[in-house]
């Protein structure tokens, strides 16, 4: 075997080499953005199914909470904004609305005996807590499929592929206020 004969097997090999290491790496970047895609719209799914018990709830509360109109108005205007949100950012800070509404609202149905103890009232109540549970677990998920992603687009070498081939890194569904952060209390 000749000299030139090696060179271009060993500069065949790398070639190679470089071709299999950037498949590789752009399916795992193709991989992992669907993945938050996925995990977007888990938490899509449950934002959907919240904003599906809230005119529910609001039905059931209106007849024993007749004096609390403004209350009722401000659950259905942040659902209504809620709803109506796009991005990450803007349905963080809208959904950061809701429940800061919605926690409320619980506190004001707490003054009402009749409809504490009205079973339509309990069970849409238990709903929107499991609702609320699932939302979390959504938002978590989300948030780690976003880290895995981020991680890949910024991490040499994994950072070249990716520039190469315009992905970008997603934003965190993320809390915008530090009070928001706390958990809140409702007791019944």
């Amino acid at each position: 075997m000749t000299t030139g004969s090696l060179v271009l097997i060993i500069v065949l090999i790398l070639i190679a080499a470089a071709a299999f290491f950037f498949i590789a790496v752009y399916n795992a970047l193709v991989g992992l953005r669907n993945q938050v895609k996925n995990a977007w719209s888990q938490i899509d799914v449950q934002l959907k199914r919240r904003h599906d018990l809230i005119p529910n709830l609001i039905e059931t509360a209106k007849g024993y909470m007749q004096h609390e109109r403004q209350t009722l108005e401000a659950v259905t205007q942040a659902r209504a904004a809620a709803s109506g949100a796009k991005g990450v950012a803007d349905i963080s800070k809208a959904e950061t609305e809701l429940t800061n509404v919605l926690t409320r609202f619980m506190v004001v149905a707490e003054g009402y005996p009749e409809l504490k103890a009205n079973q339509n009232f309990l069970a849409l109540q238990e709903e929107l807590t499991s609702t609320e549970n699932k939302i979390a677990f959504a938002r978590q998920a989300y948030n780690d499929a976003v880290l895995f992603l981020n991680n890949k687009v910024e991490m040499f070498p994994s950072n070249i592929v990716a520039t190469i081939f315009y992905f970008r890194k997603e934003q965190f569904f993320e809390l915008d206020d530090a009070a928001d952060k706390a958990v809140p209390k409702v007791s019944f």
